[in-house]
Formats: structure tokens, C-alpha cells, sequence
């Protein structure tokens, strides 16, 4: 498709997304896009996440991806994806813009039945998506929602284990993940969880700011996030089979499908969830459209952003301990860990 570059709408440490109008477009007829570009020598998280899209067309709760190209602009090779353009935003910015930063169980219900729908698609293409989080959930013109970013990525099988990589968002990584560096289609459903403990709360599902000390909650011991009080009973049970601790026993999408929080919702009624006012929302560090995200520059910044890191503070053997989960965690926040604030190409990229 031919195109020119718009208005930039987001940057990010990737690059930048801008808005993109087709040449020669029918008035109707073609669809609102933008264009996600980053410089040919990094785009290897954007080559992936063109690959994965293509294999994932025809579900409607992903976002759409309408083809690539390179370009040359003020002397340097760009990549370029362009994708459906998802113009009301990220479910977090919704709850930014609800009146108490929370939404009302109804239309959690409709959220929640819709995302697994589409991560049972996903996953039955034998996906994972990795970065599952309210930054990731966009809403379509028509207030459906689109799953976004999918950079991160992998095929079911491929690297299952990442050995000593985190990967992911901290705020919303599973403890499979953050112990072992597992990371299968269970890790979507703790993210999942997550992400609907903070529709109903307005706040992350972990009481925590401080990086070091999540991952430890996370990773060690029994501790799960706090079940919000003000759920029904059955959006309660609905949380504990996504955080079960054991990604063997934590229920499944399709099996999810079938729970009595989200069971009755009308799959035809997502279109009545649309209660966004046309006005001009307050600047805000969360993306207004697809792939705009802020850097990984704080402790609090850092439940949104998502991040790929190699723990190399360790040495091999002692990843082959009995009890390497809690040893691999204590060199997280060692003062030979990893500096989290600093860059270090070697072992960090910053998304």
C-alpha cells in the first residue's frame, strides 16, 4: 500500500508512530492507520512483530496490520508497519479518563470476555503474546478492543524457557517467569489477571514501587496479588484460577470462556461499552494509539514498560541448584545485579 507519513502521535526508545494517510484513497473507503517506524539495524522486535500479525489476521480482537516497507527519510533506512489505528486509545487511558479511575463491572465483564477471546486465538495459533497489560488493550472507533504490540511475542515451544531473561512487564510477569524464566500461554492468563484486578481498582495489582522487592513477591513464596473485595463473587473466583501459582493448574482461555463472570456476556454487545466523550484527553504517559510508550525511566514508570533483560550476575552453575529460584532473585537485587537504571547494551533492551 502506498502511503505518506502524518502527524507523529508517539515515540518511543523503538522509534516513532505516526499517523498514516494512503495516496490516491477512496473517502470511506480506506482504513484509519499508523505507521510504526524505527531504523533498519534495530528492527528486529518490529520485523517479529509483522511476522506474528500475519499469522494472526482474521481475529478481530488484534489489531489489524496492512503491510510494511522500508523508506528513506533525512538520510537513514527505516522500517515501517503500518496498522489499523485504534483512535480511543488504551483501556488505561479509559480508566484515566473514568470520573473514580475504575470501570464498573459490567463493562469489565465485556473487556475481559473479549481479551480472551482473542488470547485463545493466540494461543491456538500457537502463540504467546508475552506483554499482555492495559497499555496493550486498545479500542477500535466502534469501543471494541484491539490486542496491540506484539514484540515480544514468541511461538509456543520456541525458547519456552529463557533460562536467566526477564521478559515482559514486571508489574504484570508471572512467577513462572520471574523463578525459572518459563513463559507459555499461563503467563498471558496471570498477566490477564492482572489487568482486570486493575480495571476494577484503578491501581496495579501489586502494592509495590519498588522493582527489586516485586520481583521477589513475585518469584518466592506463595503470595499472589490482593483479590479486589469489591468483585462479585464470581469475578473473585474468576481471579483465583488466573493466579494460580502453578501455571499447570492456572485455568486456560477456552477454559475461562466458560466461567460464569464472563459466560452470560452477550458477545454482540461490545459496541455498547463506547462512553468516551469527543474532547481532547490531558496529555498522559500511557499510548494514545498502538505502540506509543514511554521509556523505562523510574520505579513507577516501570509496571508499564515492558522490558527484556539477561541476568548474568549469576554463574551457571548456580541456575542447576534445587532451590536456583530464590538464588536467582537474591542476584536480582545484589549490588551485583544488573544496573536497572543505567543502559547496558549487552544485556538490556528497553522497549
Amino acid at each position: 500500500m502506498d502511503w505518506v507519513r502524518g502527524e507523529t502521535v508517539g515515540h518511543g526508545s523503538f522509534g516513532k508512530v505516526s499517523l498514516a494517510n494512503p495516496r490516491n484513497s477512496v473517502a470511506g473507503v480506506s482504513p484509519a492507520m499508523v505507521v510504526k517506524s524505527c531504523s533498519a539495524t534495530r528492527a528486529a522486535s518490529l520485523l517479529n512483530e509483522k511476522r506474528i500479525l500475519d499469522e494472526l489476521q482474521g481475529c478481530p480482537e488484534i489489531v489489524r496490520c496492512f503491510g510494511d516497507s522500508y523508506s528513506f527519510e533525512k538520510g537513514e533506512k527505516l522500517y515501517n508497519v503500518l496498522l489499523e489505528f485504534a483512535s480511543r486509545g488504551s483501556l488505561a487511558d479509559k480508566i484515566k479518563d473514568s470520573g473514580d479511575y475504575r470501570l464498573p463491572e459490567f463493562e469489565i465483564r465485556r473487556y475481559t470476555k473479549a481479551l480472551l477471546r482473542g488470547l485463545r486465538f493466540i494461543h491456538e495459533t500457537r502463540y504467546v503474546h508475552c506483554d499482555v497489560k492495559l497499555e496493550n488493550i486498545l479500542l477500535g472507533e466502534d469501543g471494541r478492543i484491539r490486542i496491540a504490540d506484539f514484540g515480544l511475542a514468541k511461538r509456543c515451544g520456541e525458547g519456552e524457557s529463557f533460562g536467566g531473561d526477564l521478559r515482559g512487564t514486571p508489574m504484570y510477569m508471572s512467577p513462572e517467569m520471574v523463578s525459572g524464566g518459563e513463559q507459555g500461554p499461563a503467563a498471558d492468563i496471570w498477566a490477564l489477571g492482572c489487568a482486570v484486578a486493575e480495571m476494577v481498582t484503578g491501581a496495579p495489582a501489586w502494592n509495590c514501587s519498588n522493582l527489586a522487592a516485586l520481583l521477589m513477591r513475585i518469584g518466592v513464596g506463595g503470595e499472589v496479588p490482593e483479590i479486589p473485595g469489591e468483585l462479585s463473587s464470581d469475578g473473585r473466583d474468576f481471579l483465583g484460577k488466573c493466579f494460580l501459582k502453578d501455571p499447570r493448574k492456572r485455568w486456560t482461555a477456552e477454559m475461562l470462556l466458560n466461567h460464569p463472570f464472563v459466560a452470560a456476556v452477550d458477545d454482540n454487545d461490545g459496541a455498547a461499552t463506547v462512553t468516551l466523550k469527543d474532547k481532547s484527553p490531558a496529555p498522559s504517559t500511557s499510548p494514545r494509539c498502538p505502540f506509543d510508550f514511554p521509556d523505562w525511566t523510574s520505579e513507577t514508570a516501570s509496571r508499564q514498560s515492558s522490558v527484556t533483560c539477561s541476568i548474568t550476575s549469576l554463574p551457571e552453575s548456580e541456575f542447576s541448584r534445587p532451590a536456583w529460584p530464590a538464588t536467582r532473585l537474591r542476584g536480582l537485587v545484589s549490588d551485583h545485579s544488573p544496573n536497572w537504571s543505567e543502559d547496558a547494551d549487552e544485556w538490556v533492551i528497553i522497549r
